[in-house]
């Protein structure tokens, strides 16, 4: 697949191809429904997280910022779906997200670190898709609306990355990163025929 030049976050291994964005392109209602349920889903990944380290409460307190901003970005989504008459639906999800949870390991405290670093991840991969629909999309409401979303988003990996380097020692953090990194760009490797953000 060819990669396209794009704004990518220097620890992505890989730049989305271009197969995935003609694939975007083509598909539009379905990428901002399967949007939606992505906002969705990073709101209640920082909820869970707040409730398994109720304690750290520099965690609980950026978090809560996080699924706040997140959730504002689901309803304004909807609000799209919406005017352009389509209604809310489940969608099969794509083994993007169910690949980078088992990465997550086992234990305490690699489970924080993982979870924090793959969060972190897929932020990223999210600022760089969202800014390619950004630069691409024909519809230019729509295309300032995704470009309006990839500050949160790289601001939403810098929060991640922050907090795993307040609990943890950096070179620990900078390598579980890399190994991380690696395996995110392998899972996108091959397009997965439904059209997703993360596909």
């Amino acid at each position: 697949m060819t990669a396209i030049a794009t704004t990518t976050m220097n620890i992505l291994c890989q730049p989305t191809s271009e197969a995935w964005l003609e694939q975007a392109l083509g598909n539009v209602d379905t990428i901002l429904l399967d949007h939606s349920h992505c906002e969705r889903k990073a709101a209640g990944t920082a909820v869970n997280m707040m409730f398994r380290y109720p304690s750290n409460h520099k965690l609980v307190r950026q978090l809560t910022a996080i699924a706040q901003e997140e959730l504002e970005h689901f309803e304004q989504v909807n609000q799209i779906l919406e005017r352009r008459g389509i209604s809310l639906s489940a969608l099969s999800a794509p083994p993007y997200g169910k690949a980078m949870m088992n990465q997550i390991r086992h234990q305490e405290p690699n489970r924080m670190l993982d979870a924090l670093l793959i969060s972190g991840l897929i932020e990223a991969r999210s600022h760089e898709r969202l800014g390619l629909l950004g630069a691409h999309l024909p519809d230019p409401k729509l295309a300032a609306f995704y470009r309006s979303l990839m500050a949160s988003e790289a601001r939403h990996f810098g929060i991640y990355w922050l907090l795993a380097d307040t609990y943890f020692d950096r070179s620990i953090v900078q390598n579980r990163l890399a190994e991380l990194a690696i395996v995110e760009s392998e899972i996108l490797s091959t397009l997965h025929p439904e059209p997703r953000i993360h596909s």
